[in-house]
């Protein structure tokens, strides 16, 4: 007989940097959820429950890399079993949201703030199969199909 959980289990990932101080504004969701973060292993300190390899678009090893931190995720995805993934971005989430996609659990973006007047890569890939598409500015709306104005997290 399969237990059922008492609260469902949010992951909240993201890259470092700026997206990374981005998510930590979410944490009194764990006040009502079960949680739990991933981020990049990165010179600075992270509370982070689990850490991927650090990368980017422009990285030559970004494919290596992705494959390391989707086996990564898929591992904390059978620890975890998370119902709920938000994130701000960016390409460390992408395994994440592929995850979630497959297993149609609830997937949840937020545009970093650090782009108002063009898309990112990063939300251009996840947008599609987003159940939530949050934007910080009024003018990034129009640069996608499915997203709404939510505010700014900070």
């Amino acid at each position: 007989m399969k237990h059922k959980k008492e609260k469902p289990t949010i992951c909240l990932v993201s890259s470092s940097g700026g997206h990374w101080e981005q998510l930590q504004k979410l944490k009194p969701l764990f006040e009502k959820y079960e949680g739990f973060l991933v981020t990049e292993k990165t010179q600075f300190e992270a509370d982070a429950k689990y850490f991927m390899i650090q990368t980017d678009l422009k990285d030559k090893l970004m494919l290596p890399k992705m494959i390391v931190n989707s086996v990564r995720a898929l591992k904390i995805w059978i620890k975890e079993r998370p119902d709920f993934i938000v994130t701000t971005g960016t390409m460390v989430a992408y395994p994440f949201y592929l995850l979630a996609v497959l297993t149609k659990k609830k997937f949840v973006f937020i545009e970093t703030f650090g782009r108002a007047d063009m898309p990112t890569v990063a939300g251009k890939l996840m947008e599609k199969h987003s159940d939530l598409f949050i934007v910080q500015w009024e003018t990034q709306v129009k640069h996608y199909k499915k997203a709404i104005y939510g505010g700014c997290l900070y």
